[in-house]
């Protein structure tokens, strides 16, 4: 049977990706840093990175020969024992590469798995990981597997390697069959228990990976939900009853979303999903202070576009803007200068979002009394639409209107 490759402490590794047609050098570089970071949540450490510009990527290694050449010179001789593209590659590049190379080779998919399996802690979270596990390895167990084939056709050709991949290609099938039915059950559990919160208005956090969400959800939860400066930090959905001024309403906080994210992740995380389906208002947290945080806030809406939720309510908090000023203020900047390019900002996310937004630092806990008066208006809003004989629920909704 194929074993899963498992990435451990320390293990020194090499990045690699392809420039294709439609990509330029830039972007690359914003995907690789991305990959880094990813590595370092995983617990390896990128200390080289090789690019190379192909209208698409070979079939066999897919990079060139020569690149190929490259990181094999590079490797040899360091202490170096694992490699990762950026791209998905099939079982058959894997071993390509592999034999080329001398050291285990992953794909950006492999990678985000290996994280979400050392993050899962519920039994849910687990179940939705080793489906995801399992559906990844099924299309690559010919590829894995051709080192046991016997070369040449016709009579006789029929090597142990092949009778191998039907038995393993049976026991995954049956494996994703069986876990697919254990999370049905588990999905069910989950329904009853989102079915038996009552009437209660609904707000989940979404976002981008490591923005914020969950620091967020302590704040305004008074919880402790586990925060740290990684990738995917959290995977369960953690939902929690919070009442602002008399109104009460639960929060959800939910996976972070990533460019890339594999199919089938998705597909196994259906069930956290759909508390964001399900969910009667979104808060979209954003990292103001990331480079590329527009292309992150496109990454997510489009998510959600997917998701067909994007005509719920929809609130976007423009988080760490003290990071944001360290970022982009230079020390002499004069501070009516420094209010300007604020307020410019302000205005031009204001203008996007059509006024729904928000800007904070849930670490200095600026601006969170703002947040907290906005999400609360939104809520008492749809108290007010959709259960209007739950007059308790409305607190001074009208007096506090400009809070």
């Amino acid at each position: 049977m194929i074993e899963k490759k498992q990435i451990a402490e320390n293990e020194r590794t090499v990045l690699v990706g392809v420039i294709q047609k439609d990509q330029n050098e830039q972007q690359v570089t914003e995907y690789l840093d991305e990959l880094a970071f990813l590595a370092e949540t995983a617990g390896a450490e990128a200390v080289k990175r090789f690019t190379q510009k192909l209208a698409h990527p070979d079939s066999k290694t897919f990079v060139g020969k020569g690149k190929l050449e490259e990181i094999k010179d590079y490797i040899t001789g360091r202490d170096i024992n694992l490699v990762i593209f950026d791209d998905e590659l099939t079982g058959s590049q894997i071993l390509n590469i592999e034999k080329a190379l001398g050291v285990k080779t992953i794909d950006r998919s492999d990678l985000i798995l290996d994280i979400f399996a050392r993050r899962a802690k519920t039994a849910q979270a687990k179940t939705q990981v080793e489906l995801a596990q399992y559906q990844y390895l099924l299309p690559r167990l010919k590829g894995m597997w051709k080192h046991l084939e016997r070369q040449g056709g016709g009579i006789g050709t029929r090597g142990p390697g092949e009778t191998e991949i039907e038995t393993d290609r049976r026991i995954v099938k049956e494996k994703i069959a069986l876990l697919r039915r254990r999370l049905s059950e588990i999905d069910k559990q989950s329904f009853t228990q989102r079915k038996d919160r009552g009437e209660f208005i609904r707000v989940a956090l979404v976002g981008y990976t490591n923005v914020g969400k969950s620091t967020l959800m302590n704040i305004l939860s008074k919880s402790e939900v586990f925060a740290e400066n990684k990738l995917f930090a959290t995977l369960d959905t953690t939902t929690r009853k919070v009442v602002f001024d008399t109104t009460p309403f639960l929060l959800s906080d939910t996976v972070g979303f990533i460019r890339k994210l594999p199919h089938h992740l998705v597909e196994s995380f259906k069930s956290t999903l759909d508390e964001v389906r399900e969910a009667d208002i979104l808060l979209h947290v954003v990292d103001l202070s990331h480079p590329q945080y527009e292309d992150q806030f496109n990454v997510v809406n489009k998510t959600l576009q997917e998701l067909k939720v994007t005509e719920k309510p929809m609130i976007t908090i423009f988080n760490k803007l003290d990071q944001y000023e360290k970022n982009v203020f230079d020390e002499w900047l004069e501070p009516e200068v420094k209010t300007q390019i604020l307020e410019e900002v302000r205005e031009r996310w204001e203008n996007i979002t059509l006024g729904n937004c928000v800007f904070v630092s849930a670490i200095e806990r600026r601006n969170l009394e703002g947040l907290r008066a906005t999400i609360l208006n939104k809520v008492r809003q749809l108290y007010r639409e959709r259960y209007p004989y739950k007059t308790e629920f409305f607190g001074t909704f009208q007096t506090n209107e400009g809070e």
